[in-house]
């Protein structure tokens, strides 16, 4: 990916983007990790049109800004995702 990640990073993929019900033009993307196990979660406001970041498929995350998947069935939901999109899109394809 950039040429900015650490080593130590952890490739994860995207699974979920959400809008936010508390606040407007609140964008969260969840990414995980291909197992499922954790989740890497990135909140983008939406200030305006010209404001252009892409989404990419992957990113690169540090380990230590990981979260645990609990919920098992969370776990299945999200690694199938991971595996989908690695299957079908390179990590620096925009989504």
């Amino acid at each position: 990916m950039s040429s900015n990640s650490d080593l130590n990073d952890v490739r994860v993929w995207l699974v979920e983007r959400t809008y936010s019900d508390d606040e407007q033009n609140l964008i969260i993307l969840t990414y995980a990790t291909p197992d499922g196990e954790q989740y890497y979660r990135k909140e983008r406001a939406l200030t305006s049109f010209t404001d252009i970041r892409d989404t990419t498929a992957a990113v690169d995350a540090d380990p230590n800004n990981l979260g645990a998947v609990d919920d098992a069935d969370l776990q299945e939901q999200y690694a199938a995702e991971a595996q989908r999109m690695r299957d079908v899109h390179d990590p620096d394809d925009v989504i």
